[in-house]
């Protein structure tokens, strides 16, 4: 088989340290091109990688033979240069948040569809072992109906991990949108929706700016949610934990799953008769841990476009997480409970 050819747009912390290994380590593709704004980094991931570098996406796109992309770039560029690539005959990954806006979300879907591609969105969290055993357990009855959950996802902030700290875009609300609920809210929202099988349908939220200085953008958000079904839970997104905390709690009539809530056991199932049960399934991959451990997100994708199957989340599914979002700004916003 041919091997298929990666080209990646951004050379920042995520494609160092998530794409660009995650693509090297699969056989089934090579890396012959990457592009970034900044000259340097092109060129040094092209010379580490035995790429191609480019510092303008759309001479990437018309002089590079690539079959796939993956686009590590500031959250406002993800929809316009998704887009570019689907148009010009590409399967493309594109990080979270997929868009800042539901009309740039469904931009890409449609450009999808119309180009016969494929369109994933870099949600990783689905692939964390405890997260997969636990929707298991869920599907099968096992903690019986869902009632509540609560779920964090909080770390120091993006200085500490994007290649250019403190004066990092994550921080500028013109170029990221969404600043804590972008980074890590919409990975929790697209986790629930995941865990439950079910979509929320309303929100309320206190979205604020306050922890980072020199920021135009949210860093702490607290937001109640809803499911069709009547599941009410919290969920809590920041850039102001000291300590990371990627954890979740869910209720059920039979028994409690506490997920990486516990340094010893990735899932403990606490059972309604007094029994307990610990898994231990792996670390979560973290920030704090240098990013080592593969997501399985390059994985998932380029064997969804090798077989010529569904992307595990695909453009809908990604948007559907985002409107979460979008609605917590909203709600924050208004002051009002947001139905959607």
């Amino acid at each position: 088989m041919n091997k298929l050819k990666v080209g990646v747009f951004g050379c920042g912390s995520i494609a160092r340290y998530r794409h660009l290994p995650e693509y090297a380590a699969n056989t089934q593709v090579e890396i012959v091109a990457v592009c970034d704004i900044v000259e340097d980094r092109a060129k040094e991931m092209g010379e580490q990688y035995g790429a191609q570098a480019f510092t303008d996406y759309k001479t990437l796109l018309a002089e590079a033979d690539v079959d796939i992309v993956s686009v590590c770039t500031p959250n406002y560029l993800h929809a316009p240069i998704s887009i570019d690539a689907l148009n010009a005959g590409k399967h493309v990954l594109c990080e979270k948040p997929m868009a800042t806006s539901e009309e740039d979300a469904l931009a890409m879907i449609d450009a999808a569809k119309n180009n016969n591609k494929k369109l994933m969105i870099a949600h990783n969290q689905r692939f964390v072992p405890s997260h997969a055993k636990a929707r298991e357990l869920i599907e099968n009855g096992e903690i019986g109906k869902i009632y509540s959950f609560r779920t964090a996802f909080g770390h120091p902030g993006p200085e500490g991990w994007s290649i250019d700290g403190k004066g990092s875009w994550f921080f500028r609300k013109e170029e990221a949108f969404i600043g804590a609920m972008g980074d890590l809210g919409v990975h929790k929202t697209d986790l629930m929706r995941y865990l439950l099988g079910e979509d929320f349908v309303e929100v309320g939220a206190f979205v604020e700016t306050g922890a980072k200085e020199n920021s135009t953008v949210d860093d702490n958000a607290v937001c109640v949610l809803k499911s069709e079904n009547g599941i009410v839970g919290t969920l809590a997104a920041s850039w102001a934990y000291q300590k990371e905390d990627n954890s979740t709690v869910i209720y059920g009539e039979k028994g409690v799953l506490r997920l990486e809530d516990d340094p010893e056991y990735s899932l403990i199932v606490h059972y309604r008769n007094g029994e307990t049960k610990n898994y231990d399934l792996g670390k979560i991959q973290s920030n704090e841990e240098g990013g080592q451990n593969s997501t399985r997100v390059i994985e998932n994708f380029v064997n969804s476009v090798v077989n010529d199957t569904e992307p595990p989340i695909n453009g809908e599914e990604g948007m559907k997480s985002l409107k979460v979002v979008l609605a917590a700004l909203e709600s924050s916003e208004t002051k009002q409970i947001v139905q959607f």
